[in-house]
């Protein structure tokens, strides 16, 4: 069976009614993007970024996945699939998609500050500074946040390294290291990029570009994907 691999962004969460930092230039909800999604933030203020990470997850709890989620669902029916996301929301899971890489955390879960191997999941309710695991560690959000390691970035670059089809959605391709990942593609590999804003010229073997959105390309793909690698 032929192996897809696909690396989704921001970009398609946005279609879903998630804001992201790019679309107010690195604010959030008027809060610095690294006041809210680093370390040194949740050092200075971590009452803002528990309070922040809470809110996220109630607006969560009010979109749904969109038609690009959906056909993903699709992809993963007919070929051996694997979504690598950089996006923390679960839109990808309540599509229906079950092989899901998350390299910058989730959302829905939080991890002991001590054991970072502790995750739990809480799904869209909130937390309050100060809350503690079973084993009685702080617990933060289970977010990578800026200047933190990728822990998932390796075995997402496996993947990639064994890809047939490479599809790239969503992502402006300028947050490293998950910006890199398409270089690991196979000279064999077919690169699809879905980006209704991109003019540039990416020059990397076998690409082609697709200018649209997520929720209407994807879906036209995969239909074509399904009858073109019977």
């Amino acid at each position: 069976m032929k192996k897809v691999v696909v690396l989704s962004g921001a970009g398609m969460s946005a279609e879903s009614g998630i804001r992201t930092f790019r679309d107010a230039g690195g604010l959030w909800e008027g809060h610095n993007v690294m006041d809210v999604a680093s370390p040194e933030g949740w050092a200075r203020n971590p009452l803002l970024v528990t309070e922040f990470y809470n809110q996220r997850r109630l607006q969560l709890a009010e979109v749904s996945p969109n038609a690009g989620h959906i056909a993903l669902k699709e992809l993963e029916d007919a070929f051996d699939t694997v979504i690598i996301t950089q996006n923390v929301d679960d839109l990808h899971e309540r599509a229906g998609s079950a092989s899901i890489i998350h390299l910058h955390g989730e959302l829905t879960k939080l991890r002991s500050c001590q054991y970072e191997e502790d995750v739990y999941h809480v799904g869209y309710t909130s937390m309050a500074y100060g809350d503690k695991c079973p084993k009685g560690t702080l617990l933060r959000p289970h977010i990578v946040w800026f200047g933190e390691a990728v822990p998932l970035i390796e075995d997402a670059a496996m993947h990639v390294a064994k890809a047939d089809i490479l599809i790239i959605v969503g992502t402006s391709l300028e947050v490293y290291p998950a910006a890199g990942l398409m270089y690991y593609a196979p000279p064999h590999c077919k690169i699809f990029l879905i980006d209704p804003n991109r003019h540039e010229d990416i020059r990397v073997k076998n690409l082609e570009l697709l200018k649209d959105t997520a929720a209407n390309a994807l879906p036209v793909l995969v239909q074509r994907l399904k009858v073109e690698m019977k």
